[in-house]
C-alpha cells in the first residue's frame, strides 16, 4: 500500500512512517498544505490512503481535502487533528474525508482505521468492476419497501418515488445496512463494523457525523426513517409513513 501523509508535526510524521515500514507500506510524506496537495496532483492514482492533518501551514486542510474530492472522488481520505468539536468532524466528512481521528491517537489505532478503510476501498473496487459488466446489469431493487427502494447496483436510494441525492459511499452503505433489516436497532459499535469494518479501535462520533448528513440529505425528499433509539443506537423505519 502507498500512503500521502500531509502532516506539519515532524515528531508525529516520523514516527507514523516507523510504524507504516513494519508494516511494509511506502509512505510519501508532505510537511504542509501546498506540498501536500502538489505531490497528490502529481500522481493521483497512485496512492491508495491519504491521512490529511487539518491544522496545516499555507493551505488549511479543510482546503486541500475539497481541491483532493476535485480530482479524485475515490481515494480514500482520513482526517487527523486536534479538534474536537462535532462542527469540525461534520464539516470534514462533507468536504469529503472519509474518517476523522483525533490527536492524540495510538500508532495501532490509525494502522486499524487505515487497514479497515483499505479492505472498504478494494471491496468497492470490486462492486464497481461488477457493475461495469453489461451483463450484470439489473433493474431490480435490492431493498424495496412501499415509501423505499435501494440499489446496490446502481448505489441509488428512492422515497416516495424522489431520488436521495448526493450520498457519500459510506453514507450509501449505512442506508443499506440500516434498510435491509428494518426496525433493527443497531448499536453504533455494530454499525461502525459493518459499515467501517472497526471491530475495536472506532471513533462512535464518526457514525454520528454519518447519520446526521444522511438525514440531511433524507429530509430534502420526505419525512425521516432514519430514528434514534436513545441509548442503544440507530434503526431504519418507514412504517409511520402510512398514517
Amino acid at each position: 500500500m502507498k500512503l500521502l501523509m500531509i502532516e506539519d508535526n515532524t515528531s508525529v510524521a516520523e514516527m507514523m512512517a516507523m510504524f507504516f515500514q513494519k508494516e511494509k507500506w511506502e509512505v510519501v510524506n508532505a510537511y504542509d498544505g501546498e506540498e501536500g496537495l502538489a505531490k497528490f496532483k502529481e500522481a493521483p492514482d497512485s496512492f491508495d490512503i491519504i491521512t490529511l492533518d487539518l491544522n496545516l501551514p499555507k493551505m488549511d486542510g479543510m482546503q486541500v481535502a475539497k481541491e483532493i474530492r476535485q480530482i479524485s472522488e475515490t481515494v480514500p481520505l482520513i482526517m487527523l487533528t486536534a479538534r474536537d468539536t462535532e462542527s469540525d468532524q461534520v464539516l470534514g466528512l462533507e468536504l469529503g474525508a472519509d474518517d476523522y481521528v483525533t490527536k492524540p491517537f495510538s500508532p495501532i489505532t490509525l494502522i486499524a482505521r487505515i487497514k479497515a478503510l483499505h479492505r472498504r476501498a478494494e471491496v468497492g473496487a470490486e462492486v464497481s468492476a461488477e457493475q461495469a459488466a453489461p451483463e450484470e446489469k439489473k433493474d431490480g431493487f435490492d431493498v424495496e419497501t412501499d415509501h423505499f427502494k435501494l440499489s446496490t447496483k446502481t448505489r441509488e436510494a428512492y422515497l416516495n418515488g424522489k431520488q436521495i441525492e448526493g450520498l457519500t459511499p459510506k453514507e450509501f452503505d449505512l442506508l443499506h445496512t440500516l434498510s435491509k433489516s428494518p426496525k433493527q436497532v443497531f448499536s453504533r459499535e455494530q454499525l461502525l463494523q459493518l459499515v467501517w469494518d472497526y471491530e475495536y479501535y472506532g471513533d462512535e462520533r464518526t457514525v454520528d457525523a454519518h447519520i446526521k448528513k444522511l438525514r440531511q440529505k433524507i429530509e430534502k425528499v420526505g419525512p425521516q426513517i432514519i430514528q434514534t433509539v436513545w441509548g442503544v443506537g440507530y434503526k431504519f423505519d418507514d412504517s409511520g409513513l402510512d398514517q
